[in-house]
């Protein structure tokens, strides 16, 4: 049986972020969590670019033009959706995680979601919240055990 297990190591790793401004009071702490972890696991901040766009909605379609490029390995993609008093979170929620999965499937890259959806303000800050589970955090992982995983599986 072959097994395989992406490891998260950073060095020389090229990582595109892309952030949306909107709810930025709870993009900022992702994206601060995303980068301290991405310096722990040993990625230089050299290697990051970081994009700002205006919501989770122009998400997708700068992740795909970054993640088209070959000095990218990854695509960090973090926003916050939270829901209001109309539909107008549905089709945001679902319109970024649509766009993100198809900017990946186009390129073969990794281009993970972490975008916060939630029902509210408050879901939102534990969600980034440097003691807790924070997405950030694990949006940094993901993308580096991915580009470890499908690098593998390339060789194979």
């Amino acid at each position: 049986m072959k097994v395989i297990k992406g490891k998260t190591t950073g060095k020389g790793k090229k990582i595109g972020i892309v952030v949306a401004r909107f709810n930025e009071y709870i993009t900022e702490r992702l994206l601060d969590g995303c980068l301290k972890e991405l310096d722990r696991l040993g990625v230089s901040r050299n290697n990051i670019t970081i994009i700002w766009v205006p919501g989770s909605y122009e998400i997708p379609v700068t992740a795909l033009k970054m993640a088209k490029k070959s000095s990218i390995h990854a695509v960090i993609c973090l926003g916050a959706v939270i829901r209001g008093e109309t539909t107008h979170y549905d089709y945001i929620a679902q319109g970024a995680a649509r766009g993100i999965a198809q900017a990946s499937l186009t390129t073969g890259k990794p281009v993970v979601f972490g975008v916060l959806t939630t029902e509210t303000v408050d879901q939102a800050y534990k969600r980034s919240d440097e003691k807790g589970d924070h997405k950030g955090v694990n949006a940094a992982v993901t993308a580096l055990e991915m580009i470890d995983v499908l690098s593998r599986l390339s060789k194979k």
